[in-house]
């Protein structure tokens, strides 16, 4: 299979630089369009950043292979829950529940505390209902959805895969 013919280390290494790129773009993104990302967009940030660091530990240490694309699947697929999430307090904003009107839950306290750690990659001023920004008709969080999908599929094959070292 064609597949095969491609060393292992390449594919981990497009996964992190891809994930990587992702980061790079929304924060260029934030900056140019001066957007307010929320508490669910920096965390999906972070899972992107944690992602990008596991397709380059796949790349620098290809032998655990198995190990970083199970760990790429489950973060991904958490990354696909909170999107989802976010996806559905945007298209029903007088249903859901607006960040910070209550007391912060895990994935809100963590943003906190990375945001006083360093506030350009990681401060929140935004609100999950916002569809501040849209391409074709998708918002950010509509766009996460299908890019944390993509990635949950890329690794399951990375996974199930023989590859070449």
């Amino acid at each position: 299979m064609m597949w095969s013919r491609v060393p292992v280390r390449a594919w981990f290494a497009t996964l992190g630089l891809g994930c990587l790129g992702l980061v790079a773009v929304g924060m260029e993104l934030q900056s140019l369009l001066r957007l307010a990302p929320c508490p669910l967009c920096i965390f999906q940030r972070l899972l992107y950043m944690v992602i990008g660091v596991i397709g380059l530990l796949g790349w620098a240490v290809p032998a655990g292979r198995l190990l970083w694309s199970a760990l790429t699947v489950g973060l991904a697929g958490l990354g696909f829950g909170v999107a989802a999430y976010q996806t559905w307090m945007q298209a029903y904003p007088h249903l859901a529940p607006e960040c910070s009107f209550t007391d912060p839950n895990a994935i809100e306290s963590l943003v906190d505390w990375l945001g006083m750690q360093m506030p350009s990659l990681f401060l929140a001023t935004g609100f999950c209902t916002s569809r501040d920004w849209e391409f074709l008709g998708m918002s950010m969080a509509n766009w996460s959805v299908v890019i944390f999908a993509g990635i949950v599929v890329y690794a399951a094959l990375l996974f199930r895969s023989k590859f070449r070292n």
